[in-house]
């Protein structure tokens, strides 16, 4: 059961959000091309029949080379909320970490209505499910209904999903991509780059048991996604090498948002959903 009651709580966080990522995008519409509405996107070589005044004379005293700035039309920023469907979210003993994802998701869905922008909320497994960004309370409403029917299953096509996702960015825009990322490293490497231009927070959700496991003895073990079982021994020195690959494998995620400047947290479902996002804001 997807628990929205503590929406209203995010309201003391709306200001935070809007200093910390909407207000960066509004500095840069007022800071470029005396108020024209414009962003700067790249620059371009100068060629006989561009705009001469165009021409950035700081990048030529270093290259020697004439460029000009090119710019994107004003557009208002749209919050971007991906969550994993696949079937290893669907796991947990109090609360599923899909159902824990969705409560981050239309927290940070929420702010964005609060704060007068657009938002799209999506989820992916073996293929990607995508809302059209719209505004709204009605928006909320009708995505937790969508949510709380959703099937939680399958083998996550993450890198696939998310190429295909990226035709509907279309402007500069806020990421939040929520996920177990119980992925090959490379594979979680090779997906954070598609977005770089993009402000981007990816949320890494856990159960408590996942964290710190606490099987023991002789069990028998099923791959949530593919439904493969194993029957093994666990013990003490396996759980100490899990206990060292998860924390390597949680760093090594961290490592590579801080490469991409993305920020990064790891959280357990037992996490209070308000420090999540006290968390998440700060990151």
């Amino acid at each position: 059961m997807i628990d929205i009651s503590f929406l209203k709580e995010l309201d003391r966080f709306n200001i935070i959000l809007k200093r910390r990522v909407l207000s960066k995008y509004h500095g840069e519409r007022q800071s470029h091309a005396e108020g024209q509405g414009l962003i700067f996107a790249d620059y371009k070589d100068y060629v006989p029949g561009d705009d001469f005044r165009a021409i950035d004379w700081k990048v030529y005293a270093r290259t020697n080379k004439f460029y000009i700035k090119q710019f994107e039309e004003e557009r208002n920023m749209t919050v971007h909320i991906i969550v994993d469907a696949s079937g290893s979210m669907d796991y947990g003993r109090k609360i599923t970490k899909f159902d824990y994802a969705c409560m981050i998701g239309m927290g940070f869905a929420y702010m964005a209505f609060r704060n007068n922008e657009k938002f799209n909320f999506s989820t992916f497994s073996e293929g990607l499910n995508y809302l059209r960004a719209r505004k709204g309370m009605n928006q909320l409403l009708n995505i937790l209904g969508m949510l709380e029917k959703l099937k939680v299953e399958g083998k996550s096509e993450l890198g696939r999903t998310l190429d295909e996702y990226k035709k509907y960015i279309r402007s500069k825009s806020f990421i939040v991509l929520i996920s177990d990322f119980l992925y090959d490293i490379e594979d979680i490497k090779a997906v954070l780059a598609r977005f770089t231009r993009h402000e981007v927070i990816v949320i890494q959700v856990l159960d408590p048991t996942e964290r710190r496991l606490v099987l023991y003895g002789d069990v028998i073990l099923e791959d949530s996604e593919i439904h493969n079982k194993l029957r093994t021994f666990i013990s003490n020195r396996l759980l100490r090498n899990y206990r060292d690959k998860i924390e390597y494998h949680i760093h090594a995620i961290k490592d590579a948002c801080e490469h991409f400047d993305y920020d990064f947290i790891s959280i357990t479902t037992d996490t209070p959903i308000f420090d999540t996002f006290y968390a998440a804001l700060r990151a």
